[in-house]
């Protein structure tokens, strides 16, 4: 099949293409070999480096805490950045510069900041000028940076989405007399969701890692950090991070595939059914309407006023 923007590969291309896939996979392979060789030089493949995996102390004292406080502050981010991200985003399409250009200079000034300095920002604000106990205090900066930085990088992603819809959509709200506030929760937001959803997930993964800068530069003992001290225990650091890494797969696989399914339910939802009502149907919608048209032997019987419409009799 050839469309605009793909051609429908002939048969040099078929063979072309069954060429590079062959070389790719060898060369994956001889990869992996050489990682696997290297490892085993190194004595990174014993089983004692690998057992404490296979034992609940590792993981019930060191990974599934830390993996909790990683959740923990990720749930609270998101909660925290999604909206904050939306009213920005909103704000920065208002009418009124008062509006628009504060918003825009708070945008463009945690999205220009890295997500770390944030953290270390918010520890140290939260060192000297509050009273967070010193336990709470790398939850609260990691929660606070994430939100700073993410919500500033969401907005931009809301005003794209809402931006890349049809002005057509616009005008046809205002023709029917809306507001600007009703066309944009009404008519703009529900649309520009789905467009948005790759993105606002793609960020949401961006969350759940940088948590674990936390971990690193202000003792946040999320996965990462527990990591370093289940290594410290069992001398299996390369191990360690292999296992941690595997962790951090699946856990935004599963974000991921959740996202898919999502967009995918939302798509559907906003398919016609293409139904065709019949006569039934249209005294539900409209009794008065179809009763004065549907008469019974009366005047006016027939269906002149619903062309197209069949009246389908009930069994």
């Amino acid at each position: 099949m050839t469309s605009v923007l793909y051609d429908a590969p002939g048969p040099k291309a078929k063979r072309r293409n069954v060429i590079f896939s062959i070389v790719f996979f060898v060369l994956l392979a001889l990869l992996l070999f050489w990682v696997w060789r290297v490892m085993d030089d190194k004595g990174q493949l014993k089983w004692s480096l690998w057992e404490p995996f296979t034992t609940s102390q590792a993981w019930t004292t060191y990974l599934l805490p830390g993996l909790a406080n990683t959740l923990k502050a990720a749930a609270l981010a998101m909660v925290i950045a999604l909206p904050l991200g939306a009213f920005f985003g909103i704000s920065r399409m208002s009418d009124h510069r008062w509006v628009r250009m504060p918003s825009g200079a708070v945008v463009e000034f945690f999205r220009a900041i890295p997500v770390l300095l944030l953290m270390l920002f918010a520890n140290e604000f939260f060192a000297r000028y509050t009273d967070v106990s010193s336990e709470d205090r790398p939850l609260y900066a990691v929660v606070t940076g994430l939100v700073l930085y993410n919500a500033s990088v969401l907005a931009e992603v809301v005003r794209a989405g809402i931006l890349a819809l049809p002005k057509g959509q616009t005008e046809a709200a205002q023709a029917i007399g809306l507001r600007k506030g009703q066309t944009m929760t009404t008519i703009l937001l529900p649309q520009a969701v789905t467009a948005m959803l790759p993105a606002i997930v793609s960020q949401l993964v961006v969350i759940v890692k940088d948590t674990a800068l936390g971990g690193v530069m202000l003792g946040f003992t999320e996965l990462l950090n527990s990591r370093g001290t289940l290594a410290a225990n069992y001398a299996n650091v390369i191990p360690s991070f292999i296992v941690v890494a595997i962790v951090y797969i699946i856990l935004n696989f599963i974000l991921t595939s959740f996202a898919s399914w999502l967009e995918g339910r939302l798509r559907r939802s906003k398919r016609s059914t293409g139904a065709v009502l019949g006569a039934e149907d249209m005294e539900e919608l409209n009794p008065a309407a179809v009763g004065g048209s549907f008469g019974t032997g009366g005047e006016g019987g027939g269906l002149g006023g619903f062309g197209g419409i069949t009246h389908t009799p009930k069994k």
